[in-house]
């Protein structure tokens, strides 16, 4: 078998060097589980992925999601970007909408094409559900912000469709700008928590089309700050439409995320609940950048 193939692609930009990186595998089979996280940690993106067949099963594409520190079970710039791979760099399938075998489920992807712009992709996340709900002065530590930076109308909760995060409301762009991790409070406050992950979120946004601000904080990962993460996103939209923060429970906005980090990247999130269920939705664009042989 030959070595390796990769292609590396920015997740939630319709720019170059916008977005979050991705480096995605294939040809990868023979690669041991040891050998792939050494050369997630090599590249040192957020996440790598590994295509370990070009062959589909039960309907969908088996693929490997990697921090520099750990696999895990869910990412949303991974999954999307792995789809762009698989559809329209591989050539593996023509349908507009391809399945990934992801360790959390059977996650689609589907592709939106629009003549003017690039394409949308869009992946439906896992059906949400929420954990426990967290102390704001607890939160202020960990964030360096003050208390009454935090907005009380709304609450501090865990969240996940797939890849659990603490998603936290602050009052103002301001207050998002001035979040700074303590890593001693952080550490003390996710070793033993369901979800490692902190969400900050502001209605203010970085531009006049965006609804929403984002910043997220993945330090036990490997990631201290992560420029667009389509899961975390995911658990926003939830957030958003259980706590009718728009008003509605059904949620249709624009997300901006990485401008602290030079990478800005836009989200789009959509979340509607009927019958006490919430649907979460996460679309973005997918921009190529590189490619080539590993070894």
């Amino acid at each position: 078998m030959g070595k390796p193939r990769f292609f590396i692609t920015d997740v939630f930009t319709s720019q170059r060097y916008g977005g979050n990186q991705l480096a995605t595998f294939v040809d990868c089979e023979s690669l041991s589980d040891r050998e792939m996280q050494q050369i997630a940690k090599e590249i040192n993106f957020s996440e790598t992925t590994f295509i370990t067949s070009r062959q589909p099963r039960d309907g969908g594409f088996d693929v490997r999601i990697f921090t520099p520190n750990a696999e895990v079970e869910f990412a949303g710039h991974p999954t999307l970007g792995t789809a762009h791979i698989i559809r329209n760099r591989l050539r593996l399938t023509e349908a507009i909408e391809v399945a990934l075998n992801l360790r959390v489920g059977k996650i689609p992807v589907a592709f939106a094409e629009t003549p003017a712009k690039a394409s949308l992709l869009w992946m439906k996340q896992m059906p949400p559900t929420f954990g426990k709900r967290l102390d704001a002065g607890a939160l202020a530590r960990v964030l360096g912000v003050e208390p009454s930076d935090i907005d009380q109308d709304f609450p501090i909760v865990e969240v996940s469709t797939g890849f659990p995060a603490v998603v936290v409301p602050l009052k103002n762009l301001d207050a998002l700008r001035r979040a700074r991790i303590d890593k001693e409070a952080y550490f003390a406050l996710v070793n033993d928590a369901w979800a490692k992950l902190i969400l900050v979120f502001s209605t203010e946004g970085y531009e006049a089309a965006q609804n929403v601000s984002v910043r997220v904080f993945a330090d036990y990962y490997g990631i201290p700050e992560d420029a667009a993460t389509g899961s975390a996103n995911g658990c926003l939209a939830a957030y958003l439409a259980c706590n009718k923060v728009f008003g509605s429970p059904s949620i249709d906005v624009l997300a901006g995320q990485g401008y602290e980090m030079g990478r800005p990247s836009t989200l789009a999130l959509r979340a509607n609940e009927t019958d006490g269920e919430i649907e979460v939705s996460v679309g973005g664009s997918v921009v190529d950048v590189a490619e080539g042989v590993w070894g």
